[in-house]
């Protein structure tokens, strides 16, 4: 069995929080409608992956806990959906386009790790969610940066 991979997972915590990730214990990340974030949820993100959930669009953004994805890719039925925020027209059954996977709460932490504190440590240079203009709402995260978050955020 493969080692775990980890991600980050962008929510505005007025759409979708950890808090209410922990009530429900599972759900759909379903929405992502960026080409580059549905291929890594379509190709690369697998069953048991370690997920830190970021809040954005929010002061302060940042870390709020941590998910694991408990059902890989399948099609996003919101893309299919005219009632939907996420409906796309150009989505089909036989051509789904938009992609989501099933992650479950592992924990809150107990503190958020703030995006102002990524920026100012040198430990986080390279990690995606810091550099200037990339606002991609799944991003990879190495070992180390995933390890030294949770760190903090305990």
């Amino acid at each position: 069995m493969k080692p775990p991979r980890y991600w980050l997972f962008k929510s505005e915590p007025s759409v979708f929080s950890i808090d209410r990730l922990a009530k429900m214990k599972k759900a759909p990340w379903d929405g992502v409608r960026n080409y580059q974030a549905r291929n890594f949820m379509r190709d690369e993100i697998k069953l048991n992956d370690l997920v830190l959930f970021y809040h954005s669009s929010v002061q302060p953004a940042g870390i709020a806990g941590l998910a694991r994805v408990v059902k890989e890719s399948y099609p996003d039925a919101g893309a299919q959906d005219k009632n939907s925020d996420f409906y796309d027209p150009k989505a089909s059954a036989k051509r789904p386009i938009w992609f989501m996977v099933d992650v479950e709460f592992v924990k809150k932490f107990s503190r958020l790790v703030t995006l102002s504190e990524l920026k100012s440590d040198p430990a986080f240079k390279g990690m995606m969610v810091i550099r200037k203009g990339v606002r991609l709402s799944i991003q990879p995260v190495s070992k180390e940066h995933f390890e030294r978050i949770c760190g903090l955020g305990s």
